[in-house]
């Protein structure tokens, strides 16, 4: 499994008491394979430029995908820009594979949001080894998590109590650092956005309501 499949894992698996931001969630998700890309020193950073490294096998038909997304030209893309460009719609694309590959199976079921309540995992060796991940709080997937605001209980019974954003380590590798720091920025500047078309939205409403 990767990364990004294990942060989708969490975002399905852990009732955080409100609804997964597709938005964020795509962002942490683009983030999440630049991390398994360096592990796999595909790309390198140099500052926070994504400079493409050695052409390695990936297993995973995702990460194949973002590897050859990769801008291959001088002064090459920033993180900042990958996740802008990677992540529109990323958390959708996941959820296409996990469908056709069978980790999804179509249900009412009103904890899932990512399509209108009908879908939720499957019982996998995958799901069981995201879960083990996410309870021994590992530190990527953990400041990944908290990136995209997936904290709360573990849907199964008897599971140990989720990580919250007070428990997010430190992260001692600076490439990943970099990285995480650009999801946690690229979150904020969505969250921003949001914000401020809400109040330009209410305000046009105010001046109609004037007439």
């Amino acid at each position: 499994m990767t990364t990004p499949r294990d942060l989708l894992i969490v975002a399905m698996d852990v009732e955080s008491g409100r609804p997964a931001d597709r938005g964020s969630l795509s962002l942490a998700l683009a983030g999440a394979e630049v991390i398994d890309l360096l592990g796999a020193r595909a790309v390198e950073l140099d500052g926070d430029r994504i400079v493409p490294g050695d052409r390695p096998s990936l297993d995973d038909p995702l990460l194949r995908e973002a590897e050859s997304a990769l801008i291959h030209q001088e002064p090459y893309e920033s993180v900042e820009d990958w996740l802008w460009r990677r992540g529109r719609d990323l958390s959708s694309a996941y959820l296409a594979t996990f469908e056709t590959e069978g980790g999804l199976t179509r249900q009412r079921r009103r904890l899932m949001s990512f399509r209108a309540g009908d879908v939720a995992l499957v019982d996998s060796p995958a799901r069981r080894g995201a879960v083990d991940r996410w309870e021994s709080h590992e530190p990527v997937l953990v400041a990944l998590a908290s990136a995209a605001a997936l904290h709360g209980e573990p849907l199964d019974e008897g599971a140990e109590e989720s990580p919250k954003p007070s428990d997010v380590p430190d992260i001692a590798d600076d490439a990943v650092a970099t990285v995480l720091a650009a999801v946690n920025d690229a979150v904020m500047e969505l969250e921003a956005v949001r914000q401020r078309r809400s109040i330009e939205d209410a305000a046009f409403d105010n001046i109609w309501r004037g007439f």
